[in-house]
């Protein structure tokens, strides 16, 4: 599953989901991913900024499991 199919699953969850890659921003940080409401609550949000798009999914996997979540069910 790549990062376009979970931000799929997360808007017929509800969700508002941004995948941002950002040039301006240092090496270690290029990547962001922020996600909030639907499934997560109302007022949850979820933010991660690495260095690569699969550290973001992965930082967004590991929430949504803690979670109790899963674009996998």
């Amino acid at each position: 599953m790549d990062i376009l199919e979970v931000m799929d699953w997360l808007s017929e969850q509800g969700c508002c989901a941004v995948f941002k890659a950002d040039g301006e921003r240092t090496p270690g940080t290029r990547w962001m991913v922020i996600v909030s409401g639907g499934v997560l609550g109302k007022d949850s949000v979820f933010r991660t900024d690495q260095p690569s798009p699969d550290a973001c999914l992965q930082d967004l996997l590991d929430h949504l499991e803690a979670a109790g979540l899963s674009p996998f069910a």
